[in-house]
């Protein structure tokens, strides 16, 4: 039989810390299946390791997530099989600002252009770039910020 390919020898430490985890219940579902996942896989416990297809079905996750987290645990630490990778690119800031709803609710309270009764999604999204407010922007978005005016003001 060939050795498995990340096996997964926890100390007694990690093994406590993983059962506080999974005993407390404060930790995310992810965290607390992984926990059970690198308890079930530990070739150090009592009734030696279970087979991989055996914590899938038990834990009902598929094989290839147990065999992710033991991979993740024999590459990196316990805390890195466990948590989520944090995100290494910020998040995109949002294009419109409350600077800029303040302008799009303004133009669109103002009056409508010569021969049109009333602003349109589309003509609202043209004049802001026009205007030059913004360099582009969808009438979607113009939709939203004053869908968002209007739930404000009826609540």
């Amino acid at each position: 039989m060939r050795p498995q390919r990340y096996p997964v020898k926890l100390s007694e430490a990690e093994r406590e810390t993983l059962r506080v985890i999974i005993s407390k219940g404060k930790a995310t579902a992810r965290s607390i299946r992984r926990a059970h996942i690198l308890l079930m896989a530990d070739e150090n416990r009592l009734g030696g390791k279970i087979k991989d297809e055996t914590i899938a079905s038990q834990l009902q996750v598929n094989k290839n997530t147990v065999l992710n987290v033991r991979k993740a645990y024999t590459r990196h630490d316990l805390q890195e099989a466990i948590q989520r990778k944090k995100r290494t690119t910020p998040p995109v800031p949002p294009k419109v600002t409350g600077e800029l709803e303040a302008k799009i609710i303004a133009l669109s309270c103002s009056e409508p252009p010569a021969g049109r009764s009333r602003w349109t999604l589309r003509l609202l999204s043209q004049k802001v770039v026009e205007l030059q407010y913004i360099d582009s922007i969808s009438y979607d978005t113009i939709d939203r910020v004053l869908k968002k005016r209007t739930q404000a003001a009826s609540s």
